[in-house]
């Protein structure tokens, strides 16, 4: 089965990347995600979770930039995984209007603050990093409509977890994904506070 009813900016970029035939993972996750549903997605390392981020993230803003507030908003644990999907989501936005900016803790906070008001369509961060900017109101949640959590485990650290409650505490409305290789008992206790009415995509290998 082939990629079906995505924007053709996103075709024209998977069929440079020679993918034309989704994961099973993908042709469970996307339809669901594209209804936007909140889902944990839970599949094995290597399914195809990562582009499903990023071409369902670029589906939902349409594929073009819209006003200054971040509408996507993507949590990751720590600097080096932030950059690496940073550098993934160039190559899919290279010829969008969209604008990608990444966040984490050893950039001042000041610095996001300034480079952020000058307009963003989709903020990579860190949870650290992402609260400290919502404690500051270095950024506005206003326009949000995706928030995407990149392999979650993380968020059973004590840290990560605290972070991840008080930020999400703030937003009003928004539609969350969580990706996961397993789906840990701490996760799925978010469907008390922000995963309400959840739909579960489970690929096992």
């Amino acid at each position: 089965m082939l990629f079906k009813k995505l924007h053709s900016d996103i075709l024209e970029k998977l069929a440079q990347l020679e993918i034309t035939t989704p994961t099973p993972f993908q042709s469970e996750s996307i339809p669901i995600i594209k209804s936007g549903a909140n889902v944990y997605c839970v599949a094995p390392k290597d399914s195809g979770k990562t582009t499903t981020l990023i071409i369902t993230t670029l589906q939902k803003l349409k594929c073009r930039a819209i006003g200054n507030a971040p509408r996507a908003l993507v949590l990751v644990e720590n600097k080096e995984i932030a950059t690496q999907l940073y550098d993934a989501f160039l190559f899919y936005t290279k010829e969008t209007s969209l604008r990608v900016y990444v966040g984490y803790e050893e950039l001042h906070n000041d610095v996001q603050k300034s480079e952020i008001a000058m307009g963003v369509d989709i903020l990579i961060s860190t949870p650290k990093s992402m609260n400290k900017l919502f404690l500051t109101n270095g950024v506005s949640i206003a326009d949000l409509k995706l928030f995407s959590i990149d392999d979650a485990t993380f968020l059973t650290q004590k840290s990560a977890y605290a972070a991840i409650m008080s930020i999400t505490q703030s937003i009003q409305k928004c539609q969350y994904v969580l990706y996961s290789e397993k789906m840990h008992p701490m996760l799925k206790r978010f469907e008390d506070y922000f995963m309400e009415y959840s739909k579960v995509v489970r690929i096992e290998y």
